[in-house]
């Protein structure tokens, strides 16, 4: 098959760039954009943790194909944070409620809950367990990415969100 040319705007910055038609949107973030907090793991959709905002709908960057994101915007974990690098609600909350332990699902979990809350704002515990269900994490117990999302949601709830507002963090 030939290479397919194809243009989608990675958290703000329109990238360019010639891809075979199987290579898969996270490979595309990793490989070509060198945007690494896209992990892979066990690369069938389960597990979340390559989830990424495409068009702002959380999807799993290894089901999807680059060239399926052509035209597209694509906002990864590196592009939530404010553009000063000041964190988001979400990731705020993570940090200060012990939402992650070793990390490595914690990208797919925050860039998960960010839009789970921008549809969301007020979710219910089963609404949060629920919206979460796509994410595995094998570390923490969940306990703490619970307390994260609900804190997530008050603070944002309350307007003492920090800089980078839930309705941005979508971008």
């Amino acid at each position: 098959m030939a290479d397919i040319s194809i243009e989608v705007t990675v958290n703000g910055r329109m990238r360019r760039a010639t891809v075979e038609p199987r290579l898969t949107l996270a490979d595309f973030l990793r490989e070509r954009c060198q945007l690494t907090g896209t992990h892979l793991g066990c690369e069938h959709g389960v597990c979340g943790a390559c989830t990424v905002l495409l068009d702002g709908q959380a999807v799993r960057g290894c089901l999807v194909f680059a060239v399926q994101a052509d035209g597209g915007e694509v906002t990864t974990v590196e592009g939530i944070a404010a553009d000063d690098g000041t964190l988001s609600t979400v990731q705020q909350a993570f940090r200060e409620h012990h939402g992650l332990q070793c990390g490595f699902c914690t990208p797919g979990f925050v860039t998960s809950v960010t839009a789970f809350l921008r549809d969301n704002p007020s979710p219910t515990d089963e609404e949060i367990r629920e919206g979460l269900s796509g994410n595995l994490c094998r570390c923490t117990g969940y306990q703490g990415i619970l307390a994260a999302v609900r804190a997530a949601a008050s603070t944002t709830n309350t307007g003492t969100s920090n800089a980078a507002n839930i309705n941005e963090e979508a971008r």
